[in-house]
């Protein structure tokens, strides 16, 4: 892939130059090319794993009280519902290649008994994650076919499981899989109607508030954060085909382009007409 083609440069104020390419993706799996220079996100979270490589630059973030550098040769790993930033750390900005992974899949490799592995810092340098993660993103122009795509989804689960300086600890309280599985299929086909706690307890059979703890257990973030992603989902669908923000706002379920706007910074760090900007044909 042509790193330079197509580049948009924002224009607003205090904003990073910069572009972003939507490579092919797959169920559970979002795959972005992009280059920033300057602050590229503010802070935000999203209920998946980011994941990924810095290509070039230094891709500096913060993350649990901390500041975290990505570069080449690392690996970065930031766990579902965590807050996070994103800059260059250098005037020549980065370029990196990053995947957001649906937990659901990394818990259904590795059997569902545990809480998600995670890795602290957001940076790691073990060899098996960085062979794990070029699996998925060393060719991003190219489809990934279904198998391609189970193997490299399960190799991942794995080296992020063995990675986790957790791996091997005992279980303090298992959850209840099957139930809080059960509770995100159901979000995931709502198409983004209202949910009630309750509503959720009658579909499960389990108490709603154990519900709501192993849902976050299970999927690093809570139900109803869950509902709002994937309303944010639809709206991204809708911008990508040429959708007008408000028609995607209401679409996708909330109440009008201003609760998207603030609903998509506080979960991708960007306003969704700037994100529209930068992406790249």
């Amino acid at each position: 892939m042509d790193a330079g083609a197509g580049t948009v440069e924002d224009t607003s104020t205090n904003a990073a130059c910069g572009w972003i390419n939507l490579a092919s993706g797959m169920d559970g799996c979002e795959r972005i090319e992009a280059f920033f220079s300057g602050q590229a996100y503010e802070p935000h979270r999203h209920d998946t794993y980011a994941i990924g490589r810095t290509i070039s630059g230094i891709q500096r973030f913060h993350y649990r009280g901390q500041v975290s550098d990505g570069v080449p040769g690392t690996a970065i790993i930031l766990h579902p519902d965590e807050l996070h930033d994103g800059q260059a750390g250098t005037e020549d900005g980065f370029h990196y290649r990053m995947i957001y992974l649906d937990p659901a899949l990394v818990q259904q490799a590795i059997g569902g008994r545990r809480s998600l592995p995670f890795i602290p810092g957001g940076v790691s340098d073990d060899p098996r994650l960085l062979k794990a993660i070029d699996g998925m993103v060393a060719h991003m122009s190219e489809p990934m076919e279904r198998l391609q795509y189970d193997d490299a989804v399960y190799d991942l689960a794995h080296a992020l499981q063995a990675a986790d300086p957790r791996a091997g600890a005992p279980y303090i309280a298992t959850p209840d899989y099957r139930a809080a599985d059960r509770a995100r299929a159901y979000i995931r086909h709502s198409e983004g109607e209202p949910i009630s706690l309750e509503q959720l307890e009658q579909i499960t059979g389990q108490d709603r508030w154990k519900l709501s703890r192993d849902f976050r257990t299970v999927f690093g973030t809570s139900p109803y954060r869950y509902l709002t992603l994937r309303r944010l989902d639809r709206a991204k669908a809708e911008i990508v085909k040429g959708m007008p923000l408000v028609q995607a706002a209401l679409d996708a379920g909330f109440a009008d382009q201003a609760h998207l706007t603030r609903h998509f910074r506080n979960a991708f760090g960007i306003t969704p007409a700037r994100w529209r900007r930068l992406l790249t044909d």
